[in-house]
């Protein structure tokens, strides 16, 4: 089959390299064509270091490697993606299936990824979320891991599930898109309060109480988006909430620590050396959270320290001294 994985970060490449392993035609398209050309003479990606690229793997910053493709992976940051959605468009057929892997909610217009993406490809193609706990670093070197394929079109979910499935891999599906996605978004606001946490010196008994009424928020906002309850709890949910909090390879979790530790957003930012999605999601889900009226402390806090200065101790004091709740009798989960 042939495939196009557009966006040559590390997630993308090492998605490139699960499907060359699962024998696809596959071509990796990166935005700067002096970073394609490089990574064809090197065989590597310097986010990857280390990692041989297969030998099978096409590389290219030549947009036209679209024409014919059967499935197109969406692996731009998640700012890139309606840029990198409206290139591809002209590219795409009926039959074509895209699978939208960046996690994030846009900024203003409230839009999950891809929700992006059908407005820039006016819908011509089905559009499959694929999400889960799963590292670059680790996937490249075919460590066990398991994600969602997330469709309402559940003949799509399996589409892109027969396509990623291997023995180190492996797919579930989902007609819960909503839910898949709005839980890839919001944990990486969360992963960049536990990463605080850390900076700040507590320990696990604070990030297990951080993460555990994380959950709770991120719940409360996807059902209100007519997202299903279960989902939360699974791997797209509970699944990445974990991988993301607990690991360094998370740059959200690592920007948490810097910030915690007293660095300012922008020297942080400076230090991570990478895209940090949660910081721009931090925006994205507390728009959200106002204008469907939906609390969620946590998410505002975070949205606090990044964007208005709030001091971190400071937001760890008022959502420890928020008034009294009864666990069970709360709302919704938790």
């Amino acid at each position: 089959m042939k495939t196009v994985v557009l966006g040559s970060g590390g997630w993308g490449t090492a998605l490139s390299m699960t499907l060359c392993d699962n024998g696809h035609d596959v071509t990796l398209w990166s935005h700067n064509p002096e970073k394609a050309a490089q990574m064809r003479r090197s065989r590597e990606n310097p986010l990857l270091k280390g990692i041989r690229l297969p030998d099978a793997l096409q590389i290219t910053g030549d947009i036209a490697c679209l024409e014919g493709a059967d499935m197109v992976v969406c692996a731009a940051p998640s700012f890139a993606v309606r840029a990198t959605a409206a290139k591809a468009a002209p590219y795409l057929r009926p039959e074509s299936v895209v699978v939208s892997v960046s996690k994030a909610i846009e900024r203003d217009t409230n839009l999950r990824m891809s929700q992006i993406i059908q407005e820039e490809t006016r819908n011509i193609c089905k559009v499959v979320a694929l999400s889960g706990p799963s590292h670059a670093e680790e996937v490249s070197i075919r460590m066990p891991t398991g994600c969602v394929s997330a469709c309402p079109d559940r003949a799509a979910a399996r589409f892109v599930q027969d396509a990623f499935m291997n023995d180190y891999f492996r797919i579930y599906t989902s007609y819960d898109i909503v839910g898949v996605e709005i839980s890839g978004a919001l944990k990486n606001v969360i992963a960049l309060s536990c990463g605080i946490c850390s900076g700040l010196g507590f320990q696990d008994n604070t990030k297990a109480l951080l993460m555990t009424r994380a959950m709770a928020e991120m719940t409360r906002l996807g059902e209100q988006l007519g997202g299903t309850r279960r989902t939360f709890g699974g791997l797209a949910g509970m699944g990445d909430l974990i991988v993301t909090c607990t690991s360094m390879h998370s740059r959200n979790n690592r920007a948490g620590i810097l910030i915690g530790q007293g660095k300012t957003v922008e020297e942080t930012m400076r230090e991570v050396g990478a895209v940090v999605e949660g910081y721009y999601a931090a925006e994205s889900v507390h728009q959200l959270a106002e204008s469907e009226s939906v609390e969620m402390p946590i998410c505002r806090c975070v949205y606090e320290v990044l964007y208005h200065g709030m001091r971190a101790k400071d937001a760890v004091s008022e959502l420890m001294t928020r008034a009294k709740k009864d666990e069970l009798l709360e709302r919704t989960w938790l």
